[in-house]
Formats: structure tokens, C-alpha cells, sequence
């Protein structure tokens, strides 16, 4: 026969604890090997983004689904999850818990809501629901998207020192429009000041070109 509902709800309940005591050791983990490789541990900021690329919108795109992976950044709330959405402490559990027995019993929870810069995907609301999501292995989830225009490209992996250059390179766009005059150019640099070293150069040789052909240039 069919097991009571306050058995199946127990059992539930005691799977979700199983899973966030995981997730919790899996974050530690993460922030070991972090330490000793340099890679990035936190959410991205969307604040911290959109200041250094000056981006713009958001337009509202409807619901899609969206890969979880591409899911790297949060609205307000990036220091309680890792860069993986893994929960960074115990004061997540409740709801953390009650979304991951939802999971369970097969309840049909709202879409996320995101904002898109470049190929990365911000939560605005749906943390935990996101965090659940990669927790179990799912590959997609539903999410109301709003896009946001950027002039340069970001990744999941983006880290402090790309931001860096990302940033030089959007305020060398802005000033040249090298990416309106000739949309097939794809400069990439690795040096933090090396966009505003070719401003420089640029600089230089508009002041000579000048003197040489005795007009402005």
C-alpha cells in the first residue's frame, strides 16, 4: 500500500537536510581548491558589472529556459552563494530546504528571474530555486529574461583581472567607436592598461599625422 503523507513528507524533509549538508561541504570544498588554484569562488555583481561596462537596458525578452551553467551572477545576494550557486552558509537552510522538497514531491515552482549581459545570466529573484536546480543535476531551468546591451562579451568564468581589461576595452570603444566603424576588428589584450596604452598610441600618431599633412585629422 501507499506510505502516509506525513511518512512521505518526513522522508522528504530528511533528503532536502541530506542534500544542503552536501551542497554546504561541496562549497568548502570549492573554496579550498580555490585558494590554491586562483580561480573564482563568488557570484559575479551585477552592480559591480554594469558600473565597469557601462551596459544598458534591461529589455524584457519573455520566458525561455536557460541554461543552468550560464547562470554565474546575482542581483543582490551574490555573497550567499558561490559561483556554482552552491549556498555559502547554514542560515540558507530553511528555505533552501523547502524549495529542494519541492523538487522532491514534484511541485511546479515560478520561473526565475534573470537579467543577460553578454552570456552570463544574473538572478534577480529565484536564488535558492537556481541553487536547487544545479544542486540535482538539472541542465535547464524556465526564466523570465530581461537583456541587457553591452558593448563587450562576458563568460561564466569571468574573472577580477578579465573585468579589469573588459572595462579598459569598453572605454576605448566608447571614445574610438572602433566597434561601430569596423564591427569585423576583435582586439584582445591581457595587460589591465593596455586598451588605454592604445589611446595613447592613437593619440600620438593623430597629433604627427597632423603636423605631416598640415590639417586636422
Amino acid at each position: 500500500g501507499c506510505l502516509p503523507l506525513n511518512i512521505m513528507t518526513d522522508s522528504f524533509s530528511e533528503q532536502a537536510r541530506a542534500d544542503f549538508q552536501r551542497s554546504l561541504f561541496k562549497a568548502f570544498t570549492n573554496r579550498v581548491w580555490a585558494t590554491l588554484s586562483g580561480k573564482p569562488t563568488m557570484l559575479l555583481s551585477y552592480d559591480e558589472i554594469k558600473e565597469k561596462l557601462h551596459i544598458g537596458g534591461p529589455i524584457y525578452r519573455g520566458v525561455q529556459t536557460v541554461r543552468v551553467d550560464q547562470i554565474a551572477g546575482s542581483l543582490n545576494r551574490y555573497h550567499e552563494f558561490d559561483r556554482v550557486f552552491l549556498p555559502a552558509s547554514d542560515k540558507l537552510a530553511v528555505r533552501w530546504q523547502s524549495v529542494n522538497r519541492a523538487f522532491y514531491q514534484e511541485v511546479s515552482l515560478p520561473p526565475v528571474v534573470l537579467y543577460k549581459v553578454g552570456q552570463v545570466y544574473f538572478v534577480v529573484d529565484g536564488h535558492h530555486r537556481v541553487s536547487v536546480a544545479r544542486g540535482q543535476g538539472q541542465i535547464d531551468i524556465d526564466a523570465e529574461v530581461r537583456e541587457c546591451a553591452t558593448r563587450v562579451n562576458i563568460t561564466a568564468d569571468l574573472k577580477a583581472e578579465d573585468l579589469e581589461i573588459l572595462h579598459g576595452k569598453v572605454h576605448f570603444l566608447e571614445r574610438t567607436s572602433l566597434d561601430t566603424l569596423i564591427p569585423e576588428a576583435n582586439i584582445k589584450l591581457t595587460i589591465p592598461d593596455g586598451f588605454e596604452r592604445m589611446l595613447e598610441h592613437i593619440a600620438v600618431h593623430h597629433y604627427f599625422m597632423g603636423i605631416d599633412l598640415q590639417r586636422d585629422i
